[in-house]
């Protein structure tokens, strides 16, 4: 046992404290954290100034934090941490839809709507017509799967952050399949927004030459019985920040096409089918 701290024994020092009541797992991320910890001040050869920067930060980021905003969750988000994280939760099969961030806007128990409904109450914006169908992974219809779907307004703010501006539940819907798997409703052709800036991981990516905006899209939550639940968005394909999300949320395979409408309801319409994993 390495009793007393020096700079080469430093992980072992640490991680040798660990007591034997912490559970196996505590102990394997506990001494994991550590040894990447201490490996990153050793490479970068860190200086106080630059650990008080950090512990600055940190502590501003909490301070920042209430009900309604997450400045912990953001910083995850723009670091690609929650990407990560989700990705290695959701590995799918190929020919699955793959998971991407939830997001921090989702409403529970949105209004259920009939198929074909238009979720925008606002007026504002260039509708949409959203149209697909959800099927397992051989390609048969799921009846009965739930699509919650919610995005922002043309003016780029979703309606809980204008609670006294936008009608209650405008772009927000939930809509159930029959028994041929198939879904449609009505929105608006979504558009780029920025994450919350005004705070430290705004103050961050300032100083490291990134934007904050995130790229068009609408949020999908698909569940049925017996499959697993599918987080996503499809993303407009013509949008400049597809290749620069801020918190690294765009996959390729859910860039979605967004074309001319030939309907007099609807300026565009989008085509998306939705594969679902079976609960093993």
């Amino acid at each position: 046992m390495t009793r007393y701290f020096t700079e080469e024994a430093s992980v072992e020092t640490v991680n040798e404290r660990v007591g034997s009541e912490a559970s196996p797992r505590l102990r394997e991320v506990m001494t994991s954290l550590v040894s990447h910890l201490h490996a990153f001040a050793k490479e970068t050869n860190l200086t106080q100034d630059e650990w008080d920067i950090a512990i600055d930060f940190l502590t501003r980021t909490g301070q920042i934090c209430s009900e309604e905003r997450q400045e912990f969750i953001l910083l995850s988000d723009v670091l690609g941490f929650s990407m990560l994280v989700d990705a290695i939760n959701n590995r799918r099969p190929e020919g699955a839809t793959e998971n991407t961030v939830f997001g921090p806007f989702h409403v529970a128990n949105a209004p259920i709507r009939q198929m074909g409904d238009c979720i925008s109450l606002d007026g504002k914006g260039e509708l949409c017509r959203y149209i697909g169908k959800v099927t397992d992974l051989d390609g048969n219809p799921v009846e009965n799967a739930c699509i919650d779907v919610w995005s922002d307004n043309a003016d780029s703010f979703y309606d809980v952050q204008q609670p006294d501006i936008q009608p209650k539940w405008n772009n927000r819907g939930r809509f159930f399949t029959g028994p041929d798997g198939a879904y449609q409703f009505v929105g608006i052709k979504p558009v780029s927004y920025p994450i919350p800036d005004d705070g430290p991981v705004g103050q961050m990516l300032g100083h490291m030459g990134r934007h904050p905006y995130r790229p068009a899209h609408m949020h999908f939550l698909v569940t049925a019985d017996g499959f697993q639940k599918l987080v996503t968005h499809t993303f407009a394909g013509d949008d400049k920040y597809l290749e620069s999300d801020a918190v690294f949320g765009v996959k390729k395979s859910l860039i979605a096409p967004f074309v001319r409408s030939d309907d007099e309801e609807t300026v565009w319409r989008s085509d998306f089918d939705f594969v679902l994993v079976p609960v093993e």
